[in-house]
């Protein structure tokens, strides 16, 4: 009913407190010890999908809203995370990350250019 894969934490506890709250058994899957598995929340009664897919749509939309409004105020305010700030908070590792990206575009390109010779 509702990946986990990839969503913050506290969407996830959100959603287990919104099912909770309106009395939907639901059961946890985990990503499995190499992380191939699905991590989600189902629902244990087919007859309660239904009403759980309706509020997690509710939910979801409410939450979208929620979030944007945030982004305007810290925008407003000046408190968003930019990436200069992310290169000033870690220099050293904004720039490793650079070297890695030019690495990888570097070897494609070589590789062509060798080829090419022959």
């Amino acid at each position: 009913m509702f990946k986990l894969r990839n969503v913050p934490d506290d969407e996830a506890e959100e959603v287990r407190e919104l099912l909770i709250n309106h009395h939907i058994d639901y059961y946890e899957t985990s990503a499995g010890n190499w992380g191939v598995s699905m991590p989600a929340l189902w629902v244990k009664d087919d007859n309660q999908f239904r009403k759980a897919k309706e509020l997690l749509d509710v939910y979801q939309e409410a939450r979208s809203i929620r979030i944007r409004e945030e982004y305007v105020r810290l925008k407003r305010e000046g408190k968003n995370k930019t990436v200069l700030d992310s290169m000033k908070k870690n220099p050293v590792l904004f720039v490793a990350y650079i070297l890695i990206v030019l690495t990888l575009l570097y070897l494609p390109f070589k590789l062509i250019m060798e080829l090419a010779r022959l």
